[in-house]
């Protein structure tokens, strides 16, 4: 996948990209990340990007010339609603990004994102420039380019061959509709607390169906709104009481372990 990003700002983007697998990714060639500054496609000594907006108001808009030249230059081919790669434009007014559209740019061999600033970007950009509109939440930020560093991160951890295993995404919070189940790792006992027994249990169906029920409860705990839209398949109870506790104690286990 090639992602270009349109920013003011691109120093912004400076070790993002450089640690953790977003790093293998583009190592092995799976991603490519290129980033463009606005500034180099106006054309007065002052390097104007933005201006008072017409009707009067607090803050300046960005212009639309150097945004669509910008776009122009790095997308050879016709325009998205022809066939081209989508133009993203990262803002609050955008439709609210999710797993679900992040699996959907995942698909695309090609994305821009351009990163607002200021009051915004002049309103022909968003009428015949950009084909998508996209906001990371009811809240507003300086600029876009935080919000395109979370969308960008979101998008390539799910690319083939970028996660160490293909299996590790489709657990993921929100995948599947639900929030993740409660994860446990060694030592059995720490201070007391015990790891689920059904987890040691090797019994692979109870622990698929003790995860299935600790993540709808965990959902419908914390985040109940997403229950009206999750994937609750038949055949699970999809309200538990409460999960599967452990019915082994600390001591029991302890004595165990020193046999």
């Amino acid at each position: 996948m090639r992602i270009d990003i349109l920013t003011l700002f691109p120093q912004m983007f400076q070790g993002v990209f450089d640690t953790g697998i977003f790093q293998r990714a583009v190592a092995d060639k799976l991603v490519s990340v290129n980033l463009y500054n606005i500034r180099d496609y106006t054309h007065d000594k002052h390097r104007t990007v933005d201006d008072y907006p017409y009707g009067g108001g607090a803050g300046m808009v960005l212009k639309p010339e150097p945004i669509f030249e910008a776009v122009e230059s790095i997308r050879p081919g016709p325009h998205p609603e022809s066939g081209g790669p989508p133009v993203i434009l990262m803002t609050p007014q955008g439709r609210l990004f999710s797993q679900k559209l992040a699996a959907e740019f995942a698909r695309q061999e090609r994305l821009i994102l351009i990163c607002g600033h200021y009051e915004g970007v002049d309103e022909r950009i968003r009428q015949h420039l950009v084909t998508d509109e996209i906001s990371i939440g009811d809240y507003v930020l300086s600029g876009g380019e935080l919000a395109a560093m979370v969308v960008i991160d979101a998008v390539v951890r799910l690319l083939p061959g970028v996660l160490g295993s293909e299996a590790s995404a489709l657990d993921d919070s929100h995948v599947s509709g639900l929030l993740e189940y409660p994860q446990y790792t060694r030592p059995e006992v720490y201070r007391g607390w015990l790891v689920p027994q059904v987890l040691l249990s090797g019994n692979h169906a109870q622990i698929a169906r003790w995860r299935r029920e600790q993540a709808i409860i965990r959902t419908r705990e914390r985040r109940p709104d997403l229950l009206a839209k999750a994937n609750l398949s038949p055949g699970v109870n999809p309200l538990p009481e409460s999960p599967l506790e452990p019915t082994t104690s600390a001591e029991e286990i302890e004595e165990s372990n020193n046999h």
